[in-house]
């Protein structure tokens, strides 16, 4: 498996359409080794998830853009490690803003303000290769993930990671919605996945059904946990439903629980009292 480094252009993908990753500098316990910065396409560029607005990263891909022109530059979200550098990009290229504008609440990037009004189903079609945008709301409300359709490559920022899961953000991010999203993703065919963080997933189906499976496993230990007349809070419940989970991620963990519990909600499952959650009967 080839070793990630920051700021070092490397040929990922592509058979027909060249498929470039740059890794920004910013590795860390949510980020892993770093966000993912994708340069697609030979002679007319586009550039998925420019990162943060570190100024060794921009300068790294305007680098690998040389002379080129950059025509698209692609949000899949707007959180602090995926769209920055959109903006200082798009001023030194003028290349057009793809994505949803960042919802109402905390943790977004508020300076992204897509070029346009953006929906699932929009296709960018270029001289090279065409890009076809799939809403997949779940990690945020907002998340896109984009196709590229001559390679079956989908980009897949935060909703699916290799090696990892991504947090669930409630009240923006949805668990009900993410699992949604990935059983629609099941309908697609994709030869390969190019997540925001970590390395290219070759078997799309086979990860996508092992992440369905997995937040049905930790929703199966909620319950477990909670059991017959239960009631517990958020603190205590994620100390037995993470049990499995470093101490530092607890805090992230705790989200995503809540997410899961507001799930049950919804399906008349648990309920919510001042004290904590309880199992309805």
């Amino acid at each position: 498996m080839t070793e990630l480094r920051a700021g070092e252009p490397v040929r990922v993908a592509g058979r027909t359409v060249p498929v470039i990753r740059l890794l920004a500098p910013n590795a860390g316990p949510m980020t892993g080794p770093g966000t993912n910065t994708y340069l697609i396409g030979e002679r007319e560029l586009a550039l998925v998830d420019p990162g943060p607005a570190e100024q060794a990263h921009i300068e790294a891909i305007l680098t690998a853009i040389g002379d080129r022109p950059l025509r698209w530059i692609l949000v899949t979200h707007t959180h602090a490690d995926h769209s920055p550098a959109a903006l200082p990009l798009a001023r030194a290229t003028g290349a057009e803003l793809i994505g949803l504008p960042a919802p109402e609440g905390g943790r977004h990037d508020r300076s992204f303000q897509p070029s346009g009004s953006f929906a699932h189903g929009d296709s960018l079609a270029g001289a090279e290769f065409t890009i076809e945008l799939i809403h997949t709301p779940g990690h945020v409300s907002n998340h896109l993930c984009y196709l590229l359709q001559e390679e079956q490559l989908l980009f897949t920022g935060d909703h699916i990671l290799q090696g990892t899961t991504s947090v669930i953000l409630p009240p923006d991010g949805d668990m009900t919605d993410y699992l949604r999203s990935l059983h629609e993703l099941r309908a697609w065919q994709l030869a390969c996945l190019a997540p925001g963080h970590g390395q290219l997933i070759t078997d799309p189906e086979v990860a996508i059904e092992a992440l369905i499976a997995h937040r049905l496993r930790r929703e199966d230990k909620i319950v477990r946990a909670l059991g017959a007349g239960v009631e517990a809070d958020l603190e205590s419940l994620t100390l037995r439903v993470y049990d499995d989970v470093a101490p530092h991620l607890l805090p992230w963990a705790r989200l995503t629980l809540e997410a899961h519990l507001i799930k049950l909600a919804r399906e008349s499952r648990a309920v919510q009292s001042p004290t904590g959650w309880k199992l309805l009967p």
